[in-house]
């Protein structure tokens, strides 16, 4: 890093980054951050309109970006997608994978689709596109992967369905692929999010107190943002990071290390 023009602290400037879930949320935060650092940005999602809104924040910041419509639960779709981008942009050195769903229900009557509409979207797609666009970065011998899970991935969140398992599989499949793929150059590590506002979880917050009573069990005093969640994502892809791999960051305001104050202690409250 010495050297380095310090208008360009991490060092994304020209980078190829594919986002998926880049049609809103923490997905459209993170590519507009990318593209903000100088760093060539492709984000994919289903959602055309997300999309399009997406296209014109990108739009504000150069040329050099491109959104493509893309299922990521499709061999077919992200594999398509990951020739246009590479012929648009060059070969993909960091993927950021955030597309997810939230199908709520209490698993003694949650139905066998509603659980594997869910594992598709926030696991398998996950692997799906790690393994696509990883393909380009072995070629280069280098890349980083950033994937989205939740405080939910390792506390078990009741009636979520398959939400909180399929984000307990999004961090050991990270570990796998850092394992595996090290020794290619080609770093993964995990951002778990916890009470931060995105579309998912928008209704919950739309409820009169909700927004005051989550903010009273975070220790800052306040929900997070999608952009909260970016800024760490856009260290973990940079060189800054060049040493961390397999690792785990919660950005939750300190919410998971809250559990001893639930505990009753007469005298110390």
């Amino acid at each position: 890093m010495t050297g380095q023009d310090s208008s360009d602290w991490l060092g994304l400037s020209g980078r190829v980054c594919v986002v998926t879930g880049g049609g809103g949320g923490i997905g459209r935060a993170t590519a507009v951050s990318f593209a903000s650092a100088g760093a060539r940005v492709a984000a994919i999602d289903l959602d055309e309109r997300g999309l399009e809104v997406t296209q014109a924040e990108l739009r504000k910041l150069g040329d050099a970006h491109l959104v493509v419509r893309c299922d990521t639960t499709s061999v077919e779709s992200v594999t398509a997608a990951s020739e246009k981008i590479e012929k648009s942009l060059g070969p993909c050195n960091v993927l950021v994978n955030t597309a997810a769903i939230l199908r709520p229900g209490a698993l003694d009557s949650l139905s066998l689709a509603e659980w594997n509409s869910v594992l598709a979207v926030n696991l398998t797609g996950y692997f799906l596109c790690a393994q696509i666009f990883g393909r380009q970065m072995r070629t280069l011998g280098r890349g980083s992967l950033v994937h989205v899970s939740s405080i939910a991935g390792s506390n078990a969140q009741g009636h979520s369905g398959a939400y909180s398992v399929s984000k307990a599989g999004v961090i050991m499949l990270s570990r796998q692929l850092a394992n595996e793929w090290g020794p290619h150059g080609i770093r993964s590590n995990v951002v778990s999010p916890g009470m931060v506002i995105t579309p998912m979880s928008q209704a919950f917050y739309d409820t009169p107190g909700v927004t005051e009573r989550r903010s009273a069990v975070v220790p800052l005093r306040r929900v997070g943002m999608p952009q909260d969640m970016a800024d760490v994502i856009l260290f973990l892809a940079s060189d800054r990071s060049s040493y961390v791999n397999g690792d785990e960051i919660l950005v939750d305001g300190g919410y998971a290390n809250m559990l001893m104050n639930l505990v009753p202690r007469p005298g110390f409250e």
